[in-house]
């Protein structure tokens, strides 16, 4: 995960690069610039002849004058116009930042996330800064968040810990939404609540009933050593890919049991792909990983015929 120690060193070491470079990390790359980052991965698990395409977004953090409203309306119609077959919000939606004009409310920004429209629908997991917002969950160590019931009364379902089957040109494949792994801060929980992560891999993955190939929505990608083979394609983000990134490494992310899951694809038992994600936490910087939407297809798509 960004730590504000990984990222204040980040920041540091910008300095060298001057107050224009900085300047563009502040006003430039992570407002002004918005790109779609295409991936194609050939998951083992996946059949071949089954074409799916999946617009992913991530790490929101929604909040004044960071990511107002006007620029989430601009992220769902940039979607849209992906034609997705299907559409995921993997968590954080909430704002990251304490240096805010406003912190925007959960019904506002899930209404706007509500106009987000594909054929196999719009579904979503929650994130560690939408736990941490919610104090009484907090308290009491179990949800829904208030993120989690905005999203709904807009019409979007939230998995944790669940499995929905879905069926595109009558082919199945599962949809499988992990609880946030870092939902509870140690300082905030009540002493009889002993687990830090609402997470439970191995019970959601046991509601899946047959041998149809699984899609996994995680917040945090630190799960993915530990995700089965029976795994097509596991999709996360909360990284930022580090807000800073140089020569292609992340200093703020450090490697999980070796393994560097800042940002892109990687191939374990199943392919990973982690999101850059498309607002900011602790600080409002991004510098080599502007604000992103992901879009992911599996299988091959059919030959223009002309």
């Amino acid at each position: 995960m960004i730590t504000r120690r990984h990222l204040i060193r980040s920041i540091g070491g910008l300095s060298a690069l001057g107050i224009s470079t900085a300047a563009y990390g502040v006003a430039v790359e992570p407002v002004l610039r918005l790109r779609i980052t295409r991936y194609h991965p050939t998951p083992r698990q996946w059949p071949a002849d089954f074409p799916l395409k999946i617009a992913v977004i991530a790490d929101v953090h929604a909040c004044d004058p960071w990511m107002p409203l006007e620029r989430i309306e601009a992220i769902v119609d940039r979607t849209n116009a992906l034609k997705p077959d299907i559409i995921v919000l993997l968590g954080d939606y909430v704002a990251g930042l304490h240096h805010v004009t406003r912190i925007i409310p959960s019904s506002e920004w899930a209404k706007v996330l509500g106009g987000l429209k594909a054929p196999l629908g719009v579904h979503a997991v929650m994130g560690n800064h939408d736990y941490w917002d919610d104090r009484t969950v907090q308290r009491t160590g179990h949800g829904p968040t208030i993120a989690h019931r905005a999203l709904e009364a807009a019409g979007i379902p939230v998995y944790e810990n669940d499995v929905v089957r879905l069926t595109k040109d009558g082919r199945p494949f599962w949809l499988a939404g992990l609880g946030d792994q870092l939902a509870f801060l140690p300082a905030r929980r009540l002493r009889t609540v002993s687990r830090f992560g609402a997470d439970d891999l191995g019970a959601t993955l046991a509601k899946v009933t047959d041998d149809a190939p699984i899609i996994l929505l995680a917040h945090e990608p630190n799960i993915a050593p530990r995700v089965p083979v029976r795994v097509a394609l596991q999709l996360s983000g909360h990284t930022h890919g580090g807000q800073i990134r140089l020569l292609g490494w992340s200093p703020a992310v450090p490697p999980q049991q070796g393994i560097q899951l800042a940002y892109g694809h990687i191939r374990l038992k199943c392919d990973v792909i982690v999101s850059g994600g498309l607002g900011c936490s602790i600080m409002p910087l991004r510098f080599g990983v502007p604000p992103e939407i992901v879009e992911v297809t599996l299988g091959r798509t059919s030959p223009v015929v002309s």
